[in-house]
């Protein structure tokens, strides 16, 4: 049976950065500033060159010359070196100075963390960043003296795929901010990173996920009112506008009404003609009451639709999907007569017109104060409460998740630990 290969040695940052440059043949030639890798779509990052400092400068080595990486000493096989001041290629980062002591965000874990030391490792022929370490011993590790730091061993090790730095105040990577891995997160996860980070950082993540508008206005809508004014006032009204496009008509009234005075209606006349109407009966109620709540998507059908019809419109909407676990149905004079949850509706006789499967609905009036909206959903167990004009027709619903974001404290993620170092 053959032997397993065992793990590559890992070497850390700290103690290889600062380290003596050696020629082959045992000459000391400089001294190891810091290490260049290039971001890509590689795992983990190959180490493409060193900056080191020789005859006083500043100079750059590329990794074809570079025999041996370790501690304190760096060997070298060939070392012709140009000595013109090092310039930065695209998308190189330095790894002490632009990554090191920096947070960066954990993906599997949704979280921000600290890189209190780099790990690499001699994988597929080279060196390259395996990981962080996010733990106590890897910050003593650059604190103590080089000879006692040796004696420290592994920390809280963070694989490198589950990483991804902030690379904004990287010259060389500034115009380009993919950042992938981003995608497996879901909005409210974003949000969180969004606003845990610094102003800065928040700034990188919102411009990394504008790549996808509709990801970008999901994230939106997922902020504090804080946050959104810090990112909208740096905006222009036509940016401003094409986001609140993309987001739900009781989200953007909300954003609205953080825009100031002066700037509203110009960013509401920007709006396509449907989006602007909505937005302008929603603002007509206060922000406090179920008017102010609610959301304008919705369905309602007649009492004589069948079920097989009612699916059929249902695959073609494009209300969210929380706004559809409630089915709501009118007579001919377009009053709120009846009221399914979905699930019921799958169970009932398919040959029934819903009008005849549907209960008589809960609803409340456009002046209801968010206590009455919570306690008739909590009462009558819905997940979505109808709101009615006068002349009980309906003008909008309210989703449990619009009562929540009311009901819970902003930032319960981080207070019940979701954030802060490993």
């Amino acid at each position: 049976m053959a032997s397993a290969t065992p793990a590559p040695a890992v070497l850390h940052l700290s103690g290889v950065v600062g380290g003596e440059l050696w020629s082959a043949d045992g000459g000391k030639v400089g001294r190891l500033e810091d290490l260049i890798v290039r971001l890509g779509d590689d795992g983990y990052p190959p180490v493409t060159g060193l900056l080191a400092r020789i005859a006083g400068r500043e100079v750059f080595v590329p990794a074809e010359s570079v025999s041996e990486l370790g501690y304190d000493r760096t060997t070298l096989h060939d070392v012709q070196f140009d000595l013109r001041p090092f310039e930065r290629r695209p998308q190189e980062v330095l790894l002490r100075k632009d990554v090191l002591d920096r947070q960066l965000i954990n993906v599997d874990g949704a979280r921000l963390v600290r890189s209190n030391d780099i790990e690499l490792a001699r994988l597929e022929g080279w060196y390259r960043v395996v990981g962080v370490d996010t733990g106590l011993r890897g910050f003593a590790r650059r604190l103590l003296p080089r000879p006692l730091a040796r004696g420290i061993g592994p920390g809280s090790f963070l694989d490198w795929a589950s990483v991804e730095p902030f690379t904004g105040h990287v010259p060389t990577v500034r115009l380009r901010i993919p950042h992938p891995k981003l995608a497996r997160l879901h909005p409210a996860q974003l949000a969180d990173l969004v606003e845990a980070a610094s102003h800065d950082e928040g700034e990188e993540i919102i411009e990394a996920v504008g790549s996808d508008p509709e990801l970008e206005a999901d994230v939106f809508e997922e902020l504090g009112a804080q946050h959104q004014r810090e990112f909208i006032e740096e905006w222009t009204d036509e940016e401003v506008a094409e986001l609140m496009a993309r987001m739900e008509s009781d989200d953007a009234a909300d954003l609205v009404a953080e825009l100031p005075e002066e700037r509203r209606e110009r960013v509401i006349e920007l709006l396509p003609p449907v989006q602007r109407r909505r937005l302008r009966a929603l603002l007509g109620f206060d922000a406090a009451t179920a008017g102010g709540l609610m959301s304008p998507d919705f369905v309602c059908f007649y009492g004589q639709a069948t079920q097989a019809e009612v699916l059929d419109r249902l695959r073609s909407s494009r209300v969210p999907a929380d706004a559809l676990a409630w089915i709501f149905v009118m007579n001919t004079r377009k009053r709120l007569t009846g009221a399914i949850a979905l699930a019921d509706l799958l169970r009932a006789d398919p040959g029934l017109p819903i009008g005849d499967v549907a209960g008589s609905p809960q609803r409340v009036r456009a002046d209801a104060d968010l206590e009455e909206v919570a306690r008739l959903m909590t009462d009558f167990d819905l997940s979505v409460a109808p709101v009615t004009d006068d002349d009980e027709r309906l003008i909008g619903v309210i989703t449990v998740d619009d009562v929540l974001e009311l009901v819970v404290p902003r930032g319960w993620r981080r207070r019940f630990g979701l954030f802060g170092d490993d």
